[in-house]
């Protein structure tokens, strides 16, 4: 017979679990079931849970939904709730558009700053964060805003740089801010500012943690030792950090000439990999938590000229114990191979050598590459060997990762935004 009680008892116990699991950090649940909201999609990993599409390479093409005209920017784009948004230079300035991914009709578009120019590509880095009816978004130099995201209506800006008296990337502000309970979080430069974390609500400085210049990779919310960290790879090297407070929990120095350290950390089995290009390599760490605070060493590392995985700007890809990048040979030069390597040892599975530039995100089994090309390049994930389904020529050359949504992978160059059929 039933017992009453005993049901009672489970129900309580799982709405409480299911409670957690919403309103848990930024990978939540909630989040993992809508498009790609973020950089690097729901779970901010390049990772999208899509499934059930193409497994062959139809004959007349991949089918482009709509194009629309855009503008100058490196913001790829973020899907969520019927809306894909991005941002680019205008003669407005740095505006943030949002289109309906059914028709790719704009629905707003609102200016956040002025016009942004640097000699390494103009136009706005980051890419927008989508937070339930709140879109945040970050310029090239800095200013930190947060819109309705069925209006475009600014609710507050920040210039979060000039605020804690920062000191701004050379080559722009590329940190995609990252939504952590009631806060937001990027960076902006300085003694102990690198990292910034602002109240959703009103813009509010909620704390600022690590010294030095901030880089140019956007910090993620990490399980390391048994706790959620954001975990943020500036300039000096990467960091853990305490959500509540910006207490900082450990670091391991990594200094990439330039500061170029773009690429974000991501966690494997509770270590952290980070990787960066110049020919500076990639590193697996083992963070431990003791009684005395954290111990930090290498679980395997692999760096100068002869690394097995040197990622110049474009985040590697954790499948099934494998890690799936690009690997830029030289100083930003322009040989640039895809390869797997085995996360646990480092060992190189495969490498389709002089692949080209290009970056990448996962679904379905499948690697989904944009390169500088112009081509959208489907692989098969397999630490086997490199095996292509098939590639198209779709767009101009960008430097985006496609945003897989819906069965559409959206794609940005410096000229339009395209919606591709892949289901």
């Amino acid at each position: 017979m039933f017992d009453r009680s005993l049901g009672m008892r489970f129900l309580v116990v799982f709405t409480l679990f299911v409670f957690t699991l919403l309103s848990s950090g930024s990978s939540t649940l909630w989040a993992q079931t809508k498009g790609w909201s973020q950089f690097l999609g729901p779970a901010r990993n390049g990772i999208s849970n899509e499934t059930g599409l193409l497994k062959k390479w139809p004959s007349a093409g991949l089918d482009v939904a709509w194009r629309v005209d855009g503008g100058v920017g490196m913001s790829a784009v973020a899907v969520a709730d019927g809306r894909a948004i991005t941002m680019w230079n205008s003669p407005d300035g740095q505006v943030v558009a949002a289109l309906r991914t059914e028709d790719g009709q704009l629905l707003w578009k609102t200016a956040v700053s002025t016009t942004y120019e640097n000699s390494m590509g103009n136009g706005p880095r980051a890419t927008p964060s989508i937070a339930g009816q709140h879109v945040f978004v970050y310029t090239g130099e800095g200013v930190l805003a947060c819109l309705d995201v069925k209006t475009g209506e600014r609710k507050w800006s920040k210039s979060v740089v000039r605020a804690v008296s920062g000191r701004p990337a050379e080559y722009g502000m590329a940190s995609s801010p990252l939504i952590v309970d009631d806060m937001v979080i990027v960076t902006a430069g300085g003694n102990d500012k690198a990292v910034v974390a602002l109240d959703q609500a009103n813009g509010e400085l909620r704390w600022t943690a690590v010294d030095g210049l901030p880089g140019y990779s956007s910090p993620v919310l990490l399980d390391v030792a048994g706790e959620p960290q954001v975990v943020s790879f500036t300039a000096r090297g990467v960091t853990g950090i305490r959500p509540a407070d910006g207490a900082e929990l450990w670091n391991y120095p990594f200094k990439t000439p330039y500061d170029c350290n773009t690429a974000s950390p991501i966690e494997v089995g509770g270590k952290v990999f980070i990787s960066a290009g110049e020919n500076h390599g990639c590193v697996m760490l083992n963070v431990v938590k003791k009684s005395s605070g954290y111990q930090v060493d290498e679980a395997w590392e692999s760096v100068d000229t002869k690394s097995v995985m040197r990622n110049e700007w474009q985040t590697s890809i954790l499948l099934d114990g494998y890690l799936y990048g690009f690997d830029n040979v030289g100083s930003a030069g322009p040989v640039t191979h895809l390869t797997c390597i085995e996360a646990d040892t480092g060992r190189v599975a495969w490498t389709k050598t002089r692949f080209g530039k290009g970056n990448l995100v996962a679904a379905d089994g499948k690697l989904w590459i944009t390169t500088m090309k112009g081509e959208l390049v489907v692989v098969e994930a397999n630490p086997e060997g490199y095996s292509e389904i098939g590639r198209q020529k779709l767009f101009g050359k960008t430097r985006q990762n496609a945003s897989l949504a819906n069965g559409f992978a959206y794609v940005r160059d410096d000229s339009q935004v395209i919606c591709i059929k892949i289901k």
